[in-house]
This record gives structure tokens, sequence and C-alpha cells, in this order.
């Protein structure tokens, strides 16, 4: 376990990580703290598994949805390169996608990106057997009808924000989404851990999901990936065939470390390190607030969207009672988060492989964390 500087307050942070661990909530975890440019907190525990090895700051984890913004990162990118608008239709880069329905031509990027086009699922969700036939995805794509009209709701895209933006990245730069990624995104920064799917072959290498059963559900649960229950979903993200798939919406592999260095990179303007990602104005458009709801068309609960991002400022956002309704990020099937908070310049990435029912235990592990990082460094 290892933290980059002791700072005043840090080892009651690093007793409450420990303490998480020691009563079972998760098998191995990690978490990364950034206070502005600077790494203050760099913890590891654990295994990777019940009968797992030692959980190290290098042991890579599926991150599950926290995958959205380092896909939606590529298109951030292409229209900074002015290759893009957020507010062109789908259909200017990817003419096949409305196939003659007229809802689905005033379909944007914009919407995309901020869960509004209208099609929030699609009947390859629940069907993990296809996410690997980039080329079927597509073909779904395209013949599905919008159940909304496209900016009048707001309804998380558990997958399908994945599949969209997947191929209009494809279409625009020429590059697969996972390529494109480990091109611009991952390589420049430094983040050597982390991928979309398992790229070299080897998903033994990443820690084992393991799904524990609550023993006092607030819901029960619905079909669909954000409905699951924690022990299947942790059959789901254990399986070979789902970790090396292209999924852009839901199977990104990383650490905190690589985590906290991108949503840092993100809080400082797009740049850490001596490298820029995205403009400081890009950075602004991507995190900016474009659309609140009291009631979720998918998950059910108050939220608040960016382009890739959640925001904070909702009920339910986990990213600490403390936080700004500034702060912007991202959460992982009841394991993962990674978020900024802009008004506190800090920094957080906190991930495991504990499955918890996310609207309570998730919630209370990992608000625990986030309100002793704001007593610390806020």
């Amino acid at each position: 376990m290892e933290s980059v500087t002791n700072t005043h307050g840090t080892d009651g942070i690093r007793a409450l990580f420990d303490r998480q661990l020691a009563v079972g909530l998760t098998h191995g975890a990690q978490l990364v703290v950034y206070d502005g440019t600077e790494r203050v907190l760099d913890l590891a525990g654990g295994t990777t598994g019940p009968d797992g090895d030692e959980t190290t700051p290098e042991t890579k984890h599926l991150i599950w949805s926290c995958t959205k913004p380092l896909a939606g990162t590529c298109l951030h990118q292409l229209a900074e390169d002015g290759q893009v608008a957020y507010d062109d239709p789908v259909v200017d880069h990817w003419p096949s996608f409305a196939r003659g329905d007229d809802r689905k031509e005033s379909v944007t990027v914009r919407h995309v990106l901020s869960h509004q086009t209208g099609m929030p699922t699609s009947e390859l969700d629940g069907d993990p057997s296809q996410w690997g036939d980039w080329e079927g995805i597509v073909e779904t794509m395209e013949t599905q009808s919008l159940d909304d009209e496209p900016g009048t709701t707001a309804a998380y895209h558990t997958m399908s924000y994945g599949w969209l933006v997947g191929e209009l990245v494809r279409r625009i730069s020429g590059q697969p989404i996972d390529e494109y990624a480990a091109e611009n995104v991952f390589e420049p920064l430094g983040l050597d851990q982390t991928s979309i799917g398992v790229r070299d072959g080897n998903p033994e290498a990443v820690a084992d999901v393991a799904g524990f059963d609550v023993f006092d559900r607030c819901a029960d649960p619905e079909e669909g990936l954000a409905d699951l229950t924690p022990s299947a979903a942790a059959q789901l993200g254990n399986s070979p065939g789902v970790l090396q798939a292209v999924v852009p919406a839901a199977n990104g592999i990383s650490t905190a470390r690589d985590l906290g260095k991108f949503v840092a990179a993100m809080a400082n303007g797009g740049a850490l390190d001596g490298t820029r990602l995205l403009e400081p104005e890009t950075v602004d458009a991507a995190t900016g607030l474009q659309i609140e709801t009291d009631d979720d068309g998918t998950l059910s609960r108050p939220m608040r969207y960016a382009m890739g991002y959640w925001r904070g400022g909702a009920v339910s956002d986990l990213f600490g009672t403390l936080s700004s309704p500034e702060t912007f990020g991202h959460v992982g099937l009841g394991s993962i988060v990674a978020w900024a908070d802009p008004t506190a310049d800090l920094a957080f990435a906190y991930v495991c492989n504990g499955v918890r029912e996310e609207s309570y235990e998730h919630a209370a592990r990992v608000n625990q964390l986030a309100d002793a990082v704001y007593q610390v460094y806020g």
C-alpha cells in the first residue's frame, strides 16, 4: 500500500479504506486523490478475488461505465479538431443511421453524449453474446426506432451510448474506437494500464469481479445491465468474451492511478504533466450541464448530465455529500467512481472488484471515502 504524501489527516483516510476491506465490503480496492496537479494519495489493498493475489496499484480492473468519459473524450478531440460539431446530426457522419426514419435524422452528437437520443436501450443490452460483433451492433443501431423525440427526455444510455459514440469515432476518424483511444488518449497521457476491453489477449490479468448480494435491497432488480444483481454482474464481468469485446460504454480496463490521472487532467483544463488531451474550452463544453431530470427514464432517479459525464448536485450522484454542483465524473456499476470537483481543486478515483447494491451499499462506502477526502484536502 502506497501514499505519495503523508499530509495531515491522510492516516484517517487510510484507516477508513482499510476498514472497508477488513469488514468485507470488497476483496480488493484502489484509491487515488489529486490535489490540483499533485497526486497526494495512492492506496491499494486486499486481493484480486476471494482466493486471489495481492491487489497492487498496478492491478487492472473492469471499470464498467467509467469507460464512458474515456470514450467520449475521443469525440471531444474530433470536435476540437473541427471534424465534427456537437450539434451536427448523426446522419451527417453516419448516413445509414436513420434509414429513412425522420425522427432519427434529428438526433445530434450532443444528444448522443448527453443521453438524449430517445433510444436509451437496445435488444443488444441483455445479450452479451452479441457484443463482440461490431458490424451487428451497427446494424442494430441503424434499424432501431426511437422511444422518444430526440432532445426531449433524459434517459441513461447504459450500452447504446458506447455503440453510438464508437461508431461515430470510427466514421469520422477512420479508426475503431479502441485503437483511436489507445493512440490519442491513453498513450499520450501515460495511462499504461488502460484500454477499452482487454487488448492483450490476457483477461486473466484483470481482477475477478465479486458480486455481493444485498441483505436489504432498496428496489427489486429489473431487466437491463443497470439493474443486474451483484452476482449476475460478477458473472458478466468475469466472462472472457465480454472482457475481450469492444464495449465503449462498459468494458474499460484500468486502475485508480490511471483514472485519477485522467480526471485530474480534465480538472486542470485538459492537461497534466505536460500532456494536453483537450483545450480548456473543450473541457468546459464537455463538462457543462446539458440536461437535468427529477426522474431519469432509465435509472428512475434525479440525474444531471454533461457530455460524457455525470454532473454533481443530484441527490444520488455518488460524488460525496460535500461535493459541489460543479463536480463532474462518472460511476461504474456498483464498483467504481471517478470525479473532479473544480471548486475544491480535487480529483478522486476509487476502483474495486466488489459489486454492491448501487443505490445504498455502494453509495454509502464511496460517499464515506469522498467525504473523508474533502475533510482533509477540500
